[in-house]
């Protein structure tokens, strides 16, 4: 048997071209073979839903298009996900399901039994697990039809299980000779290593075949990578899906065919290719089409501008910079080079001359104190009302251009660079951001080599270095990993090295910052723990671990 897998993006609430898409993809798979066609979780209404979800009119009409769809499907059938309504009570009021059409009709029907509700999942708030599941009879084959997280409770796999059912097991014990998982996976730093691993257990202990279809593309803070495969009863892959592409994949499940070996490009590839990825989508899903960057000559906003120029293309990306007295002739001149290496568009505005009417402003109410951040964040909100307004202007998404280690810190300015309506950087470490440009520069000098080289300055006083309120950022982004990604404790962290009076400082950063990042722009996720409907910390609280 031929399958068909629809590695496609789907927009949430978009049903006509999510639909449209869809049917291509099936007529294009159809014609090359397939004789069973995949697509992704929830294609139809797009994912994640979210509180869309408690929408009636968004759940009528995914099901409304839902039945539309089947109409236009032939002989060959389609399974897809979509929201169905969940009859029974007491219960949650819809269901995580995936359909098969078939000859203009819904043929069948199953539903999700594993509810994900760790990081940045939510699914028990919305849906009701399945209570039971069957195989799907085709062709005299019987088939298990699984959605996303059913097939990640593994036993053999994780040394911790988060539920006590595995699907998976209960289709093999009614009879299932092939295993089938539609998904929305989100990624993060290599989880589609680990994700193949997983399934190459399951389908070599198991001694079934496995076709494993994921969304790709991005949604609000996620970035689903696609990488989708099919595996033979021995688990070695038989076909794979693009990394961070839209890909259809017609395998025959029952040739002989030659294993492919599975290769990865270098981890900042695939950073970058995330990245760029999550800028697209979210600009064009939005309804916009072009960015705004503030240059600073910095390596932070030089890789923000790499990015907007390879998602956008550079006639769709506008570089400002905004000198003031303590900007550097070689601040400036790097974002000039920078700029025209990418062939964006450049413009120099300079705020020297309103900051100093608001230092004129405020002189008498400042008279007598010494100056402060309070001088210093001026300068940065003034950056950030001009970036606000040439955005109104033209209709174009200002990128804020902050990291995950300034933003776990709260060396970032209210209102001011932490203006705008993406942080695409925000899950980046900044020891991380200097590698992906290291790479981008792997060919030729993309971003200037004096920004990679100079000590990283915010340039609000004389001779400003991030080092002169931060500890180096080799060491910062050490104990960030460790307290905000692996959730370890103060003295765990300093049992590994790390100076006592250091840890204490930057936790204490990290706690008092939470109004921040509370306040600031959605960040793309590449981290498997980032800022953001992942991390729930309440922003009034006195919890603190003294050492």
């Amino acid at each position: 048997m031929k399958l068909g897998l629809l590695q496609l993006n789907s927009t949430v609430g978009d049903f006509t071209a999510n639909r449209q898409k869809l049917l291509k993809g099936y007529e294009t798979a159809c014609t090359r073979g397939a004789g069973f066609v995949l697509a992704p979780e929830l294609f139809l209404c797009g994912y994640p839903p979210r509180d869309l979800l408690l929408r009636a009119d968004f759940v009528d009409t995914n099901l409304t298009v839902l039945t539309e769809t089947a109409k236009s499907i032939g002989k060959i059938p389609l399974c897809v996900g979509y929201v169905d309504q969940n009859p029974d009570r007491p219960g949650r009021a819809l269901r995580n399901s995936a359909a098969v059409l078939q000859n203009g009709k819904i043929l069948w029907r199953t539903h999700k039994c594993l509810l994900p509700t760790y990081d940045v999942f939510d699914e028990d708030r919305y849906f009701e697990p399945a209570k039971n599941i069957t195989p799907f009879e085709f062709n005299g084959r019987k088939l298990g039809i699984t959605i996303c997280e059913d097939i990640w409770n593994d036993p053999d796999f994780w040394p911790e299980r988060l539920y006590r059912r595995d699907p998976i097991k209960e289709l093999i014990a009614q009879g299932a000779r092939a295993i089938i998982n539609i998904s929305a996976s989100p990624w993060h730093d290599g989880k589609e290593r680990v994700r193949l691993e997983m399934l190459q257990r399951v389908a070599r202990d198991e001694g079934i075949p496995l076709a494993y279809v994921n969304l790709i593309g991005a949604n609000d803070e996620l970035i689903f990578d696609g990488h989708s495969v099919v595996l033979d009863k021995r688990g070695e892959p038989l076909a794979s899906g693009r990394g961070f592409a839209e890909d259809l994949l017609v395998v025959d499940w029952e040739a002989n065919a030659s294993a492919q070996k599975a290769g990865w490009p270098a981890r900042e590839q695939q950073l970058f290719a995330a990245l760029s990825l999550g800028i697209r989508d979210y600009i064009g899903k939005c309804g916009f089409k072009s960015a705004i960057v503030g240059l600073s000559g910095g390596i932070d906003s030089a890789l923000v501008a790499v990015l907007a120029a390879d998602a956008l293309g550079p006639d769709h990306v506008r570089g400002i910079s905004m000198p003031t007295r303590y900007s550097s002739e070689g601040s400036l001149s790097d974002a000039e080079k920078l700029a025209r290496n990418l062939g964006i568009r450049y413009e120099v505005l300079p705020i020297e001359t309103v900051f100093q009417s608001v230092e004129k402003q405020l002189a008498k109410v400042f008279a007598g104190t010494k100056p402060n951040e309070a001088e210093e964040n001026v300068q940065s909100r003034l950056r950030g009302v001009t970036l606000m307004a040439l955005s109104n202007k033209f209709g174009a998404l200002v990128l804020t251009t902050g990291n995950k280690s300034e933003m776990a810190v709260g060396y970032c300015t209210l209102y001011g660079d932490m203006c705008g309506a993406l942080a695409p950087l925000a899950d980046v470490f900044k020891m991380d951001v200097y590698k992906i440009s290291r790479w981008v520069n792997r060919e030729r000098e993309i971003i200037p080599a004096a920004s990679l080289t100079k000590p990283p300055s915010a340039e609000l006083r004389p001779d400003q270095k991030d080092q002169d309120s931060l500890p180096p950022y080799e060491i910062l982004d050490q104990i960030l990993d460790a307290y905000v990604v692996q959730n370890l404790s103060k003295p765990e962290i300093i049992q590994r090295g790390f100076a006592a009076a250091v840890v204490n400082d930057v936790i204490n950063k990290i706690t008092f910052s939470e109004y921040k990042r509370r306040q600031a722009a959605p960040g793309l996720k590449v981290s498997p723990r980032a800022f953001g409907i992942g991390r729930r910390i309440p922003i009034a609280q006195k919890f603190r671990v003294t050492v």
